[in-house]
């Protein structure tokens, strides 16, 4: 899907995982949290206050882009961090960003 041509048709599978990435996007909340943790690592806690939301709500995105490999999951004692794994989505919302008219 690159310079307007593309390569090699995609497989139904394919077509499916990408527009399954881009539903988790689509929720403001998770963007919110992709943002907090970009940088390091962060505590569910952390997050939480980062984002102004209610625990119950951030862990229930948090498990859904830990399970699709978008964050990192790491338990460290009694505390859980999250962080970025795939650098790509970070990359994909800058692209976005830059791209949209005032």
């Amino acid at each position: 899907m690159s310079n307007g041509k593309i390569k090699r048709k995609m497989t139904d599978a394919e077509l499916e995982r990408i527009a399954l990435h881009f539903r988790l996007l689509g929720e403001p909340m998770r963007l919110k949290i992709l943002q907090a943790v970009c940088q390091e690592p962060l505590t569910v806690n952390d997050i939480v206050s980062a984002v102004g939301a209610t625990q119950a709500n951030v862990s229930k995105h948090l498990a859904l882009l830990a399970a699709a490999g978008i964050l990192t999951r790491e338990k460290a004692g009694q505390c859980v961090y999250y962080g970025m794994k795939d650098q790509l989505t970070v990359k994909m919302c800058e692209l976005v960003r830059s791209n949209l008219t005032d």
